[in-house]
């Protein structure tokens, strides 16, 4: 199984570094990572998936290696972003699954380019956190008082927070590195979009298959939100982690895996 890591340029103006691994010619498994994180957050994730997968993690814009525009930070400039990706890279159709911010750039790209979305799984995802008084009291507390350069201990916590087991201390200090790479307006941006923008309403447009995913212990996005989603979005089912943070692919990878195999795997067949 091969394993690369590139950059390329897109037409929408951006530069991504991304990690590949598998066969070029397998179904193709785009992830997203979440705020603060990179194509890293997937690593632990990466053993654990099949050899005949292309699996495919781009670090996105604002993020780790990639290109840090000024200001376009819309779930739209992210989902226009996934989109360019794919036509770099000569794929017409994937399985998208998105980690916190990162699947709710997945659900934009299944709103916008239906055609192209063969499935989508959301892990710790959110409709609408404009009323969630920890994510306003985040943004009151924390993002909009950020200054570069960022505070180590600062980022440290903010990590913590998405876990609610121990995990490879190792890669946690890599986590903790790659936040630092995001610029405050970065972090400013976004978490004043995940504020403003609800997609509450118009994930009832998605066609594609979902599969939901949820730690019962994240403390950031409540059950609540896990319920709409799944009242909300046509063809969709909810897993519960029992134990698990906001963060469950880091804390239990190897399920993780598991279960986005078993529905990549429901997809192929009813094809």
């Amino acid at each position: 199984m091969s394993n690369v890591l590139k950059s390329i340029e897109l037409s929408t103006g951006v530069i991504l570094e991304y990690y590949e691994q598998g066969s070029p010619r397998g179904i193709p498994v785009i992830l997203l990572h979440g705020m603060g994180d990179s194509w890293r957050s997937f690593e632990q994730v990466f053993p654990y998936l099949p050899e005949d997968y292309r699996v495919i993690a781009p670090t996105q814009r604002g993020h780790g290696n990639s290109s840090k525009p000024e200001k376009e930070y819309s779930y739209s400039h992210f989902a226009s972003d996934l989109a360019a990706f794919m036509d770099t890279l000569n794929i017409d159709t994937a399985i998208v699954v998105g980690h916190s911010s990162g699947s709710s750039h997945a659900k934009r790209f299944a709103l916008d380019y239906p055609e192209r979305t063969m499935g989508l799984v959301l892990i710790g995802s959110f409709s609408d956190v404009s009323n969630n008084p920890s994510d306003v009291e985040l943004w009151d507390e924390v993002i909009s008082k950020m200054e570069d350069p960022l505070n180590p201990d600062l980022l440290r916590e903010l990590q913590e927070d998405t876990i609610a087991r121990e995990i490879p201390q190792q890669f946690f200090e890599t986590m903790v590195k790659e936040s630092l790479k995001v610029p405050a307006r970065v972090w400013k941006a976004i978490v004043l979009r995940d504020l403003e923008e609800d997609m509450s309403v118009e994930q009832g447009k998605i066609k594609a298959p979902v599969l939901i995913l949820w730690g019962n212990q994240d403390t950031g996005i409540p059950r609540s939100e896990q319920d709409l989603q799944v009242k909300t979005i046509p063809n969709s089912n909810l897993l519960i982690y029992e134990g698990a943070g906001h963060s469950l692919h880091w804390e239990e990878p190897e399920r993780f895996a598991v279960d986005l195999v078993s529905f990549i795997e429901n997809i192929r067949q009813d094809k």
